[in-house]
C-alpha cells in the first residue's frame, strides 16, 4: 500500500483488504484483523502509517516533524481513539509497542509512540511512522485524524467513532 496522497492510503488499504478477503475465501480461510487476534504474551498486529508533508521532505524538515510530533503529544488521548477498537489489547509497553497512556517519540526506535527513521534523522527530512495504529484501523478516519492532530488543526471528534470501554481506563492513567 503506497505511496498515496492524503486519504488515497484508505482506497489502497480497502481494496487491499478485499483481495486478501477473496483469496481467502478461495482457500476456505477466514482473515481477522484484531489488534491482538490470539491473546498472550506477543506484541499483536499494527498497521503502523508514514507521513509527511512536503515541508517536512525538504532541506530542514527534521524540524518540522518535530513540530508534528509535539502536536500529537497534545492530541494523543483522544488520537488513539481514532486508530482501532481493543487497541488497549496491543499497545503495552513492551514487545515493541508504545504505552497506551503516553506518547513518545524518538530516532530508530521500536518502543515509541512515533518513530523517526536513522536515515531521516541523518538526512535531515523525509518522514515519520506512527507505531500505534492497529491492523484494524479505518483508514479514512485514521488518516484524517493523524493529518489534523500533527499540524495542529482541530479533528473529528470521538463522537464519530464506536466508544470503547477501555476509553475510561486509558484517561484516568
Amino acid at each position: 500500500v503506497g505511496p498515496c496522497i492524503g486519504i488515497e492510503s484508505g482506497d489502497h488499504m480497502v481494496m487491499s483488504r478485499w483481495v486478501f478477503q477473496k483469496i481467502a475465501e478461495k482457500y476456505g480461510l477466514d482473515i481477522n484483523y484484531d489488534p491482538k487476534p490470539i491473546k498472550g504474551d506477543w506484541n499483536g498486529s499494527g498497521c503502523h502509517m508514514n507521513f509527511s508533508t512536503k515541508k517536512m521532505r525538504e532541506d530542514g524538515g527534521l524540524d518540522e516533524i518535530y513540530k508534528a510530533c509535539e502536536r500529537l503529544g497534545e492530541t494523543f488521548l483522544e488520537d488513539v481513539k481514532f486508530y482501532g477498537g481493543d487497541n488497549n489489547q496491543r499497545m503495552t509497553g513492551i514487545h515493541e509497542t508504545s504505552k497506551l497512556s503516553e506518547f513518545t517519540h524518538g530516532v530508530g526506535t521500536r518502543h515509541t509512540s512515533v518513530r523517526i527513521g536513522n536515515d531521516v534523522a541523518k538526512a535531515g527530512k523525509g518522514y515519520f511512522e506512527d507505531r500505534r495504529p492497529g491492523s484494524n484501523i479505518d483508514p479514512y478516519i485514521a488518516t484524517v485524524r493523524l493529518y489534523a492532530s500533527s499540524m495542529g488543526y482541530e479533528g473529528p471528534s470521538s463522537s464519530v467513532i464506536e466508544p470503547q470501554s477501555w476509553w475510561a481506563t486509558l484517561e484516568a492513567e
